[in-house]
């Protein structure tokens, strides 16, 4: 499982030029799978996600974290976190999970930020989405396991 963390001041989300899902401050996180991701997988990471202090304190230093702050979070789906680009020019995408092993995991996850933090903003599993947001920072985590 692959994440990207982008903190951000809001996103936006939209399908079809229809308005699906919107956050304030807080973080947008993009989610990959490939074969051999668990459940376990998907708690380990949400867990980390959930605790990284990367919200400034009062001595403007990276020490606070989500629930510190109120932050929201937008979880979205993105298969191509696991395309090679390092052969020819087309990426190579058969490293990523396919549908019926990535969305349970998906669903999952996004279960998983839901139990710890309530309300969850998401994309469409298998949609073509587009995200506008203003990235805070801008503070960019990778996360992998």
């Amino acid at each position: 499982m692959r994440i990207i963390v982008q903190r951000v001041n809001h996103a936006r989300l939209t399908v079809n030029e229809e308005e699906i899902s919107k956050i304030g401050e807080g973080y947008l996180v993009l989610v990959g799978y490939t074969e051999g991701d668990t459940q376990e997988v998907c708690k380990y990471l949400v867990d980390r996600v959930i605790g990284m202090r990367i919200f400034k304190d009062e001595n403007n230093k990276l020490n606070k974290t989500l629930l510190d702050v109120g932050g929201e979070v937008m979880v979205v789906s993105n298969f191509t976190l696991y395309g090679n680009a390092f052969s020819g020019r087309r990426p190579d995408f058969s490293k990523s999970a396919k549908f019926d092993v990535a969305k349970p995991l998906y669903d999952f996850t996004v279960e998983e930020f839901r139990k710890r933090l309530g309300r969850v903003a998401t994309g469409v599993f298998g949609e073509h989405m587009h995200i506008d947001m203003s990235n805070d920072g801008p503070i960019t985590m990778i996360l992998e396991k």
